[in-house]
């Protein structure tokens, strides 16, 4: 039960840390997880000074709402975000990986995909961030207010362009579907009013939220039924007032902490209720899922697929290492599908079963031998020079060479009887019951010259398993 409370509102058990927190009792799990996350985190800033000095000017120029940059220094800004994107990922990798505050950054990747912004600017999407990070279990409304001021979304959705004479959708339409109410809870004539409401939401070349009165458009609008000279907070007012936001949240929460396909309404509706009751205070539902009895029903259990990225945090959590090539991180992320700031589209990943395919499987099970192994990840490359990250060729390889420290996990088994140690070493890495062990399987590939040896192996062994790819 512990094991399963840790994947799902965490990144997996540690096995640094796992015989203190095995040593709790049930009661207190939940209250250590979540105290472990209240304190405000830590703002990423990888932005290079030369981005800086482009985007947020030198003294009153930073204070000019209409600077815009020549070809040249547009170029050398994409050039140099790019880099530094790299940079802010592999660093949140770092902090999802060795921070105790495994709730506030697990619900950090939660709504990095549910506000999915696909944008080269580091400064804006460090921000964004920054905003998603801080509100990961605070407040919705305060969240959605801060997303949608940000120049990443702003940008990303095109509101820059939305303006009186010639309004945009693009923004309200997604505020609309992917942040708030969901599809069917709103007409097309309410996404064109809203659009009308939001015209005039931009930001300055720094990143700075701005309203341009004078592209807003201050006629009267009809949305959901009332009319008025409405602007874009009073939409946004309007969405949270709609018991569908709660709903349709609650939904999505369910999905990712709980089971994607089994779903049901009665539940859904009790934690929506609950959530838009407390005024939207994420930490209510969180509350509300990890102390019910349902979360750790049986067919909740060992249900989702893990998304690369927290398979691949979890492996560094059992497997503590240092990489020799912390960028094969990346393209291993590209490989497996989940490139972090870099969303398929605005609906962020699908998640569950599109995790996974033929090709993605077998590099998911190869994972823990590539890096016992320090073999070489061959990723080939793809059009999409975004998704390259600035690396142009064919094929990339990369090699996982990586130093891992065992000694964590000799501290937990290295007492365990030979006759005992596949049951509990698989009892560590599965969330699935461990009766249909392979061990003829395992043993077939289990090194015995030492235990250390046998533990070693037993653990790459049984981490290279379908078992393994879910939590």
């Amino acid at each position: 039960m512990l094991h399963h409370l840790l994947w799902r509102f965490g990144f997996g058990p540690r096995t640094k840390s796992w015989t203190a927190w095995s040593a709790l009792p049930q009661e207190v799990w939940w209250p250590k997880l979540r105290d472990e996350s209240l304190a405000a985190p830590q703002h990423f800033d990888v932005a290079d000074n030369a981005v800086k000095g482009l985007l947020m000017g030198v003294g009153e120029l930073g204070k000019m709402e209409r600077r815009e940059l020549d070809k040249e220094q547009r170029k050398a800004l994409r050039k140099q975000s790019k880099e530094d994107l790299q940079n802010l990922n592999l660093l949140w990798l770092e902090e999802m990986t060795h921070t105790k505050a495994q709730l506030r950054e697990k619900m950090a990747l939660f709504w990095h995909g549910h506000f999915a912004s696909r944008n080269i600017n580091i400064l804006y999407q460090q921000q964004l961030l920054a905003v998603i990070r801080e509100q990961a279990l605070g407040n919705f409304g305060d969240l959605l207010r801060g997303v949608s001021k940000s120049a990443a979304m702003i940008s990303f959705l095109n509101n820059q362009q939305n303006k009186k004479q010639h309004p945009n959708e693009n923004f309200a339409r997604e505020v609309m579907e992917l942040f708030t109410l969901g599809r069917g809870n709103y007409t097309e004539n309410d996404i064109k009013e809203a659009a009308r409401a939001f015209t005039g939401w931009n930001h300055r070349l720094d990143g700075e939220f701005v309203f341009r009165k004078w592209d807003h458009d201050t006629g009267n609008k009809t949305i959901f039924g009332k009319t008025g000279a409405f602007g874009g907070d009073e939409v946004l007012d309007m969405l949270l007032e709609k018991r569908e936001t709660a709903w349709f949240i609650a939904r999505k929460l369910y999905r990712f902490l709980v089971n994607e396909q089994h779903i049901p309404e009665d539940r859904i509706r009790w934690l929506g209720d609950r959530f838009y009751d407390s005024g939207y205070k994420i930490m209510r539902i969180l509350e509300d899922i990890a102390r019910s009895d349902w979360f750790y029903a049986p067919e909740n259990r060992g249900c989702l697929i893990k998304s690369p990225v927290a398979l691949w945090v979890g492996i560094r959590r059992t497997l503590p290492m240092e990489l020799a090539d912390p960028e094969s991180q990346l393209m291993l992320q590209k490989a497996l599908g989940q490139i972090l700031f870099y969303p398929p589209n605005v609906a962020g990943w699908a998640g569950g079963k599109n995790w996974i395919d033929s090709s993605s499987l077998m590099l998911r099970l190869r994972i823990p031998q590539l890096i016992y192994l320090n073999q070489e990840l061959d990723v080939q490359g793809k059009a999409d020079d975004d998704q390259q990250m600035g690396q142009t060729g064919r094929g990339i390889n990369r090699r996982l060479t990586a130093d891992i420290d065992w000694k964590p996990a000799m501290d937990m088994f290295s007492q365990v009887p030979e006759q005992d140690l596949m049951e509990k070493i698989g009892g560590f890495l599965w969330s699935v019951r461990t009766k249909n062990l392979p061990k003829s399987v395992v043993e077939a590939h289990t090194q015995h010259q030492t235990k250390a040896d046998r533990i070693q192996s037993t653990i790459i062994q049984l981490m290279a398993t379908p078992e393994y790819q879910v939590c």
